[in-house]
């Protein structure tokens, strides 16, 4: 028996949501684990992973499954780049990483009870078996990838 398209694409897609509901829901609201800008970079794709799954279920044809491939496997990139930004591999945006202070003026710095935590892109908030939470969503997304392109794969080879 081969799975089908649909099956394909709802398991990549709501791999993403899960993804996204672990993210917002479980770190940043139960577990008190606000996101740093480069972790920000990396929902966005998964959200468009869930737009394009839904939109492919609706839709028949290789494009959009396509297009569901390309963001997991942006969002995993991301993953990595901040993955190598944490571990120090290389040097992450000078936004979020080192000191944090640049561009922040002296009201913003005095507000520490009123003002958002400071979460710098270059500090490990939480780590599983010595994979911090950007590697973690670089395995899964490169998975989800996969899954994608076996939804491309499943579909209809004379269809777009």
């Amino acid at each position: 028996m081969t799975t089908s398209r649909k099956t394909y694409v709802i398991l990549a897609a709501g791999g993403s949501a899960a993804m996204l509901f672990g993210a917002m829901v479980v770190f940043q609201r139960l577990m008190d684990l606000p996101p740093c800008a480069m972790c920000i970079w990396q929902r966005w794709p998964h959200a468009a992973a869930v737009a394009i799954g839904l939109l492919a279920l609706m839709i028949q044809g290789r494009l959009l499954p396509a297009l569901g491939a390309l963001a997991a496997l942006t969002t995993g990139a991301i993953g990595v780049y901040h993955f190598g930004v944490e571990h120090k591999y290389w040097d992450g945006p000078a936004s979020c990483t080192g000191s944090g202070l640049s561009g922040m003026n002296v009201t913003y710095l005095l507000a520490v009870d009123s003002g958002p935590k400071l979460v710098m892109c270059d500090q490990i908030s939480w780590e599983l078996l010595g994979i911090s939470m950007p590697g973690w969503n670089a395995i899964i997304s490169f998975i989800l990838a996969f899954i994608w392109i076996k939804a491309v794969l499943a579909s209809h080879p004379t269809a777009g």
